[in-house]
């Protein structure tokens, strides 16, 4: 029997449609297959996935320059009690949009989201230096508003994706000054922890207990006498008070692991404040290489499983 809509799971996003939000998620066959919802903000995206009725939540959390998305950091660290399922990344190219049969020299004027336009420095000047810049709300509505006018001196800045929704034609891809700049993205829930697969990443954030010398090195001691990679460590203010400040941290491997476990419980047992924000597959390596870690993982457990069945007991 064929699932019908109504009984899909909804996933929510950051709209227009065109964005690289949906760009993302549409790498993720299992999200395509889900019933969509969008909203305007990242803020309204993670609380209706907390208290709206919805299954999950799908945001940008880091970007390669820009650096982390404060909106979707600050509401899971601060306002929200949601866990990380998955990550997804996804590079970021921008791309030249225009009505189909439009050149370059017939373009007067390119319009954008202004940080997308700013990451295009090197082809506006040099490719079209006589064009006149102006902004907009975001890359996706310039070019839903290009669509919706059907104006043929005039370009936007885009994803490959708002060319594909809004049916334009790509004159120039790939425009970005930087190629190899990416977006992570996180999908979210309210409840359930991903299972490990050997290939993962646990996310915390670390409230000090008081503002004192040698606070962060106590927490960071946790993971380096354990040997546990972080792969990001920040700052972001509490909110409490000037100057106070807590700390959001990624590390390898997943809380069902017993180095991961440990280091967690002697921060909870220093009377840190530890905020878990999920354990998840990472998004980085091959799939045939997470493959391997999954099926090394499960072997692993059952070996483990094995010895520890042979223990006697006191009786």
């Amino acid at each position: 029997m064929n699932e019908s809509p109504l009984d899909k799971p909804v996933v929510c996003y950051l709209g227009p449609r065109g964005t690289f939000t949906e760009q993302a998620l549409h790498t993720q066959p299992d999200l395509v297959e889900m019933n969509h919802r969008r909203f305007g903000s990242i803020v309204d995206v993670l609380t209706a996935t907390e208290t709206g009725g919805i299954d999950y939540g799908f945001a940008a959390i880091e970007n390669m320059i820009e650096g982390s998305v404060n909106a979707t950091i600050d509401t899971l660290a601060f306002d929200a009690d949601l866990l990380i399922q998955r990550e997804v990344v996804i590079n970021i190219n921008l791309n030249l949009l225009v009505q189909p049969g439009v050149r370059l020299d017939g373009v007067k004027t390119v319009r954008s989201f202004p940080m997308a336009y700013a990451q295009c420095r090197q082809f506006l000047r040099n490719k079209m230096s006589w064009a006149t810049i102006e902004a907009t709300n975001s890359t996706a509505d310039a070019a839903r508003e290009l669509a919706e006018s059907q104006r043929r001196d005039t370009a936007a800045i885009a994803p490959q994706r708002a060319a594909e929704v809004y049916g334009l034609e790509t004159l120039a891809a790939d425009i970005e000054d930087h190629p190899d700049n990416q977006t992570r993205f996180v999908l979210v829930a309210s409840e359930g922890i991903s299972e490990p697969t050997g290939h993962d990443k646990t996310s915390i954030v670390v409230f000090q207990r008081a503002d004192q010398p040698g606070s962060l090195i106590s927490i960071l001691q946790e993971f380096a006498a354990r040997r546990i990679n972080l792969t990001k460590l920040e700052s972001r203010p509490t909110r409490s008070a000037l100057g106070d400040y807590c700390f959001l941290i990624d590390c390898e491997g997943h809380i069902a692991n017993e180095v991961v476990g440990d280091a967690l419980r002697s921060l909870h047992q220093q009377r840190h404040v530890v905020k878990f924000l999920g354990s998840y597959p990472s998004a980085y390596g091959t799939e045939e290489e997470q493959e391997n870690n999954r099926v090394g993982t499960k072997e692993s457990a059952r070996w483990l499983a094995d010895l520890r069945s042979q223990i006697r007991s006191a009786d």
